[in-house]
């Protein structure tokens, strides 16, 4: 067996506890212990990454038990990309936190962030649903640390709600577990898979509910609308750097939904023929609404990047929506892009935030704000997706793959709409923050925000700030390549016999 498939998840599950039970009262050697971790697992994730490339799924057996009856981690293009996403959002997220010294607020801020990453990895590797709840409560638990990490009534009162409704999903997805297994008899992804097309139609009413269940607990961690809630105050008042970070979280969603409803739950499967797109696609819609209404309206910079990590998971689950390989592949490279670019406004949001408060409004002029403002502008103009970013290329994508669809016409009038109203309201929010500054004297009345001192290594901060957009650059440059990988992935995802034979054995 391959050993690198199951090192993303070894690594940051060891050192996570070797931090907080032999560093706990040194922070120079957490940083140190942490920045090497996430370097060590950017290496192993570009190696997987290498190894998926030509096409072949490889499986590990823990303890070697074969699947279904073991626990299964399956490497395959898909599972591979998510891991160097995450490998590549960390680094830059891990320097900012040293540098801005958030990680210094509270404690255990590094185990946490490992042990986060073990989740995150988790969920992307397993073969098995019920592993992949597991994932999602190890990445959950670390997230509630993280969510209230520094402390303060308002972060706290966000974490509670953001708790609630993780629960809230959490029992719904023991409830969609339970249903499926009671209808198939196991929970490995590729034996569900099997199990499901051997069904006959009269006998899938159960199944169905099962399916639907598992769709809503995806969604959630999505944030699809009416769901979407819990993620605007969330994430506005988390740490920003740990709202960076949780720009990946809302991605696994629509990584479950991808790999379960491509392999197991699939529009051409006769159990649940039309579940699938007849409610998601509509939703997406929805949700890239009341993202770009959000961002037009929003009066805390915090809250608008919120808004924006909603807009731009509608547009992404618009093109997941269509169930097609052309729009699988246009998702894909969104991904990757809106991950990047969320993460990129946040940390840009932090340092805004600690020069001048959060509000959007005219303030006194505020250190380094010229080349704030510039990074803003960049951010900007990736999440509104112009030219020439990638961002224009991944909304581009998304609309060519929906030409044929039945709805063509409300996804290209949403889509575009939602671009120029977001164009708007970061124009707005630029203008007022960066533009329109005025002298301390004349200083809005009742302007009371406690504004903390710049980070103290800000030279750091620039450059893990600089990272994330050489990140985005690089995604435009070699648009080529990626959109050549993204297409084989998609072409893999569509062809489940390939993941259930090597999951199973051929005799599967």
């Amino acid at each position: 067996m391959n050993h690198w498939i199951v090192a993303p998840i070894v690594l940051p599950a060891v050192l996570a506890p070797f931090i907080v039970m032999v560093l706990r009262y040194h922070l120079d050697l957490q940083r140190i212990f942490s920045v090497a971790g996430v370097i060590g697992l950017l290496g192993i994730a570009l190696t997987i990454t290498a190894q998926a490339s030509g096409g072949d799924i490889q499986v590990y057996e823990l303890g070697d038990w074969p699947a279904p009856f073991g626990i299964v981690l399956v490497l395959d293009r898909m599972s591979a990309m998510m891991v160097l996403l995450t490998a590549l959002l960390a680094l830059p997220i891990v320097l900012y936190a040293i540098a801005s010294g958030w990680d210094n607020r509270g404690k255990h801020f590094h185990a946490l962030f490992h042990f986060q990453l073990m989740g995150v990895c988790g969920a992307f590797l397993t073969g098995d649903a019920f592993n992949l709840f597991v994932f999602f409560e190890v990445l959950l638990i670390a997230s509630y640390g993280l969510m209230t990490h520094g402390g303060g009534s308002v972060r706290l009162k966000a974490g509670v709600q953001y708790v609630t409704y993780n629960l809230l999903g959490s029992t719904l997805f023991l409830f969609a577990l339970g249903t499926i297994y009671a209808v198939t008899g196991t929970l490995n992804m590729a034996d569900i898979a099997v199990r499901v097309a051997e069904l006959p139609a009269e006998d899938t009413a159960l199944l169905r509910v099962g399916a639907v269940l598992l769709l809503l607990v995806f969604c959630i961690k999505a944030a699809v609308l009416p769901l979407h809630f819990w993620l605007p105050a969330s994430y506005a008042n988390a740490p920003l750097p740990v709202a960076a970070l949780f720009a990946i979280m809302t991605k696994i969603g629509a990584y479950s939904i991808l790999r379960v409803y491509t392999l197991a739950f699939g529009p051409e499967v006769a159990a649940t023929e039309g579940l699938i797109g007849e409610w998601l696609q509509p939703a997406a819609l929805l949700t890239l609404a009341v993202g770009v209404v959000g961002i037009l309206g929003a009066q805390h910079i915090a809250r608008m990047v919120a808004f924006c990590a909603i807009a731009s998971m509608g547009t992404l689950l618009i093109a997941i929506s269509l169930f097609t390989p052309q729009a699988a592949a246009a998702a894909l490279y969104y991904i990757f892009h809106s991950t990047l670019a969320t993460a990129l406004m946040f940390l840009v949001a932090d340092m805004v935030m600690e020069r001048r408060g959060g509000s959007i409004a005219p303030k006194s002029p505020m250190p380094q704000s010229g080349l704030i403002s510039a990074l803003f502008f960049v951010g900007a103009v990736a999440l509104a997706g112009m030219p020439p970013l990638s961002g224009f290329i991944g909304k581009l994508l998304v609309l060519d793959a929906a030409r044929d669809a039945a709805d063509a016409r409300a996804i290209w009038a949403v889509v575009l709409i939602g671009s120029f109203i977001t164009i708007v309201g970061l124009a707005r929010a630029g203008s007022l923050i960066f533009w329109k500054s005025q002298s301390a004297e004349y200083a809005p009345e009742g302007d009371s925000e406690d504004v903390p001192t710049p980070e103290p290594l800000p030279g750091l901060a620039f450059t893990a700030i600089f990272g994330a957009v050489l990140g985005l650059v690089l995604l435009t440059l070699f648009a080529g390549p990626a959109l050549e990988y993204t297409r084989k992935t998609a072409e893999q995802l569509f062809a489940p016999e390939h993941y259930i034979a090597a999951v199973l054995g051929e005799e599967g």
